[in-house]
């Protein structure tokens, strides 16, 4: 019955070759598929293995050194024959993609709304009130709060989590008829996830949208998907029923995806690696110290005549202390505080309030030359790869460049080597060293970012959503770096991340933030066998399995009510209602330890609390 369906989207015969320096790269060599109406196909491989390029072409959006040969059909229309002005009649409405950098892909000089505003414009007949109207709804249905503020604010205002939001919102805003969404997920946190997730199975069971979803994470595959393409080197070397894929992989490049893809219900099935232990005898030292840290942003609310400034509270209050060759795990929802905090670490922006003191010493109020001193020893990866490395740089510049500000005195041949054992070491292959990182995939780019940080071998690093944008055997590859260079070098590790699998098998201890706060901070092993706050407790159920009956058979943990705004006053109560019904709107819940370095906010029941929504 199926083989009678007419496909939607198909692609035949694929081939897309790029120009560069090295000679011509084959990114995709002859590849055959197809999507139905109605049906989610899961497209996965590794970073690099030509994934996006396909859909890229049937976009448009080859760069300018890539030539695409074969077809491409939708609808009846090969679009690799279309010309610019006919496409533009195709996508965006009909066909619509999630891209996998919201930053670049968001014009830096318009607002969110004005952005939105331009999709309904090009492909909807609607009123400028209707538009509005329509645009505040997906920024709410994409769980970001305060629509109004947030859709006259421009990209770089947003975290990046809300700008993957926006991203999402926009791609859905005209019920495409095929929806491509490329890492549509990589930097959320799983709770909004699981809600995007929703709103896109949503579209393909009630409009009977094609989705076609182009990810490295199994679990959210095995929840989503209906068949399933294995890409490796520009080829597809597996395809199949998704429950066929999982449960009887056939290709041996198909089982060592699943087998490195982490478990947060079995973590000893998938790891590679043992977390070290802290050494005893330096234990008892702290490398850093972080005490009552707040970071404050004063936000001007439009009001007439007279605009009000209310205080928003990105970090309110926080305070750990991180011991050598230990790593903290940050986990929290996308706005929580977690990147603020790392950059008030690194005094990147300086705190409002509190002390961060690194090997005895304070940093606040060093001066710059004074913090560059500090900053061989301070480094951090940045979660958007993209829009940290010089796109005018190529790949040796970027990792060379903390040589030539550090270590001067070396001459340009020994910097050279150093770069390509770091390439080495970061799974990057030499023959990619005089490219640019819009030659490289997303994946790429990351660890380039990596080995910038790596090569001055610092005593901390911060890795800000570091793997989010690898696939699973790459992902394995750098936390097996990682923890080598941490027992190696002593080298203590902050590691943010909104995936939980990951966070587990990294993380000595860790720290749960909600709105800039601490809810519960223990070690890594207590934090998932024993979560005590409702918050941790929903984080844990909202990540995905790989596994697809059991993926599709959980229920995860829902905490009803609207999301609270940061500047809200009263939205450090969110698990504590009862304080509110009882007039104590200035209450700040205590951390509490409940059993030996397990601390825990104060809290309302789960029971409670699900009653009250």
């Amino acid at each position: 019955m199926t083989d009678l369906i007419k496909p939607i989207f198909s692609v035949d015969d694929l081939k897309i070759t790029f120009s560069t320096q090295d000679g011509d790269v084959e990114a995709v060599k002859g590849v055959n598929f197809h999507i139905n109406p109605g049906e989610c196909v899961g497209i996965v491989g590794e970073s690099g293995s030509g994934k996006s390029q396909t859909f890229m072409a049937a976009m448009g959006l080859l760069a300018d050194n890539g030539t695409a040969t074969g077809q491409i059909n939708f609808q009846d229309h090969n679009l690799l024959e279309l010309s610019t002005a006919q496409l533009n009649h195709v996508r965006g409405k009909n066909m619509s993609m999630i891209f996998q950098d919201p930053l670049t892909s968001l014009t830096p000089h318009m607002t969110i709304l004005q952005q939105m505003r331009e999709v309904v414009k090009l492909h909807m007949q609607m009123s400028q009130k209707d538009t509005d109207a329509m645009c505040r709804q997906w920024i709410d249905r994409v769980r970001i709060a305060e629509a109004e503020r947030r859709l006259n604010q421009y990209p770089h205002e947003l975290s990046g989590g809300m700008r993957q939001r926006v991203m999402i919102a926009m791609s859905m805003l005209c019920d495409p008829s095929l929806l491509i969404a490329d890492e549509p997920t990589t930097a959320l946190d799983v709770t909004v996830q699981a809600e995007i997730l929703d709103l896109m199975d949503e579209l393909k069971r009630e409009k009977g949208t094609a989705i076609a979803l182009i990810t490295h994470d199994m679990g959210v595959v095995a929840r989503m998907c209906d068949r399933i393409h294995v890409m490796r080197h520009g080829q597809y070397v597996e395809e199949g029923g998704v429950e066929d894929i999982f449960y009887n992989p056939q290709h041996a490049y198909t089982k060592m995806l699943l087998d490195s893809m982490p478990r947060i219900d079995n973590p000893d099935k998938t790891s590679h690696h043992k977390l070290k232990p802290i050494d005893q005898q330096t234990s008892a030292e702290n490398f850093l110290e972080v005490d009552d840290v707040k970071v404050h942003f004063d936000i001007k609310i439009n009001g007439g005549l007279w605009p009000k400034t209310v205080p928003l509270k990105a970090v309110d209050g926080v305070s750990f202390k991180l011991r050598p060759g230990e790593t903290l795990g940050i986990v929290g929802e996308s706005g929580c505080g977690k990147s603020t905090l790392a950059r008030a670490v690194l005094q990147l922006i300086p705190p409002t309030d509190g002390t961060v003191t690194w090997l005895g010493k304070p940093l606040n109020g060093l001066s710059r030359a004074q913090l560059k001193d500090k900053r061989k020893d301070l480094q951090i990866v940045f979660q958007d790869p993209l829009a940290s490395l010089d796109p005018r740089m190529t790949i040796s510049d970027s990792i060379r460049e903390p040589l030539v500000t550090f270590a001067s005195h070396m001459s340009r041949k020994e910097m050279q080597e150093q770069v390509l054992q770091m390439m080495d070491k970061v799974g990057l292959e030499r023959n990619m060293i005089n490219r640019y990182p819009h030659e490289l995939s997303g994946g790429q780019n990351q660890r380039v970012g990596i080995a910038r940080a790596m090569i001055m071998k610092p005593k901390l690093v911060i890795c800000d959503e570091a793997v989010s944008a690898l696939d699973v055997s790459v992902q394995a590859q750098i936390i097996e770096l990682l923890m080598d260079l941490q027992e190696e070098f002593k080298l203590s590790l902050l590691f943010i991340s909104h995936d939980l699998a990951v966070v587990r098998e990294v993380s000595h201890r860790i720290m749960v933030l909600y709105l800039g706060r601490v809810v519960e901070m223990a070690e890594s092993k207590d934090i998932y066998a024993n979560p005590m706050h409702p918050y941790t407790k929903q984080l844990i159920s909202a990540v995905p399995v790989p596994d697809p009956k059991i993926e599709r058979a959980r229920k995860s943990i829902k905490i009803p009510g609207e999301l609270p705004s940061p500047m809200d006053p009263t939205a450090k109560l969110k698990f504590m209602p009862s304080k509110l019904r009882a007039g104590e709107t200035n209450y700040i819940p205590k951390l509490i330890e409940h059993n030996p370095g397990h601390f825990v906010a104060e809290h309302d029941s789960l029971t409670d609390l699900q009653a009250t929504g």
